[in-house]
């Protein structure tokens, strides 16, 4: 026996419970990482099935993002068909990209008819045209249309997540007749919770949930106890709309149809999940300006999403420059406003960015539109007018009493006063504006509003004490 496979007998096992992974915060244990990375570099297959196979697909997505990359891949190979490339559908786009490129394309396509639509959607939709029609020509001619035409639909939309595995039947079928059908089937989806009903050109009729189903007398036929589907998603809607239906009508599942209102799919509460989450770290990212970057992108790839819109800032800086070049005699005669005039800029950047942020939420979510808007700006405005005149006053104080004037503590108080109402509005009407002209609130507002509280602050700051200084 060789020390290698001495070695890999040796190695003590984990605990087999799988929550065990995890350390007190939730991260993946830093003793099981080393026993993982041990056994790849040890090629200890053996290990890695016992241990690593049987995670759930999430668990093992959490292991792949947290060992290092080179190790990735291998583990992969050695895993081979025991490997669930489910797990890919839980890290980083990147990552993914990075072991589906190196994994031949027959594998891709075995893993892949074992896989549910949408998640053997959610990984060809990145993959190359040549290898993406390679690896569906492997497989069956019914499950390669399904995914075709998931594939056909826009990015982002119902259509794209959708499963294409659902459960349908005639609606003079009997309830007897559509137990037995789903005792006798064995390409039923792995979960449902209703059952849809169609005529034969597959348009959709309505639905039956399960537990109606089950308290039913068999002869019952299933046209009597259907209830019409309220709110089908069509196959084009974009995600976020759908979660948001999903949302309002407490949905567990909902029915996906064409312009033709056939029955298409199945979009389900899992999925929706994904996509909210997916939606609210886009928002966030975009409000920060920095797009769909994630953490496993390289530094050039991460260099080159954030340069846009940082160059954006330097001509929006220059801007503020200049504003404070018009008064640079009574800067010099006065170096106390080049000490304080930051404070005022600043403060009403903060304040601003509070604002839009509310405002880019709610203009997502659809809790902000042209009918309450209005009511929405003079309620920002009033919280602009209660901060600017508090902190006003504060800031007053203390620059009078830093600089044994009261005079400048005057000035900053009002021009803090007038920066902050400034704030308050550019905060909520910048991303109105924005959304109203067709452009993204999340990507554009914070430069154009941290551009108007810039300029606002110091010209009003450096104006009032030039035209006070100059008529004492």
């Amino acid at each position: 026996m060789s020390e290698t496979d001495e070695d890999a007998l040796n190695r003590p096992a984990p605990d087999d419970q799988h929550d065990d992974i995890y350390d007190e915060e939730g991260y993946v244990r830093h003793d099981f990482l080393t026993l993982v990375g041990a056994a790849i570099a040890d090629r200890d297959v053996l290990f890695l099935r016992q241990h690593v196979a049987r995670l759930h697909e999430s668990e093992l997505g959490d292991l792949i993002e947290a060992i290092q990359p080179d190790q990735r891949l291998e583990l992969v190979k050695l895993l081979g068909d025991d490997f669930d490339l489910t797990a890919l559908t839980e890290v980083d786009e990147a990552i993914r990209m990075q072991i589906v490129d190196q994994m031949p394309n027959a594998q891709i396509a075995a893993a892949i008819g074992d896989l549910d639509s949408d998640d053997a959607v959610y990984i060809l939709e990145d993959l190359d045209d040549e290898d993406r029609e390679e690896i569906l020509a492997q497989l069956p001619f019914t499950e390669r249309v399904r995914l075709r035409r998931s594939l056909d639909y826009p990015e982002s939309s119902a259509g794209r997540r959708m499963q294409t595995e659902f459960v349908a039947v005639p609606p003079f079928w009997t309830v007897g007749q559509t137990i037995d059908y789903m005792r006798d089937e064995e390409e039923l989806p792995e979960s449902f919770t209703q059952i849809f009903v169609i005529d034969p050109t597959f348009k959709l009729l309505g639905a039956v949930d399960l537990d109606r189903i089950l308290r039913t007398k068999r002869q019952v036929k299933v046209e009597t106890i259907m209830r019409e589907t309220n709110h089908p998603i069509p196959a084009e809607m974009d995600q976020e709309e759908a979660a948001q239906l999903f949302e309002q009508y407490d949905l567990l599942s909902a029915a996906v149809v064409d312009e033709n209102e056939r029955l298409v799919g199945v979009l389900t509460i899992d999925d929706v999940v994904d996509v909210i989450q997916e939606e609210a770290e886009e928002d966030l990212l975009r409000l920060g300006g920095v797009g769909d970057e994630e953490l496993s992108d390289s530094v050039r790839e991460t260099s080159r999403s954030r340069v846009p819109w940082l160059a954006v800032n330097l001509v929006t800086a220059f801007l503020a420059a200049s504003v404070i070049s018009l008064f640079e005699a009574t800067i010099e005669e006065i170096v106390a406003l080049a000490v304080l005039m930051p404070i005022v800029a600043g403060m009403g950047g903060n304040a601003g960015s509070q604002t839009m942020t509310v405002t880019v939420r709610a203009l997502a979510t659809r809790n902000l539109d042209i009918h309450n808007a209005w009511r929405v700006v003079r309620r920002e405005a009033g919280v602009g007018l209660l901060n600017g005149m508090v902190f006003g006053i504060l800031i007053g104080i203390v620059a009078a009493l830093w600089f044994q004037d009261p005079n400048i503590g005057g000035i900053i108080a009002t021009a803090m006063l007038i920066n902050m109402m400034a704030a308050a509005i550019a905060g909520i009407l910048i991303p109105l504006l924005l959304d109203r002209i067709g452009a993204d609130p999340a990507v554009a507002s914070a430069v154009f509003v941290t551009t108007v509280t810039d300029i606002t602050g110091f010209f009003s700051f450096l104006g009032l004490a030039a035209w006070w200084f100059n008529i004492r």
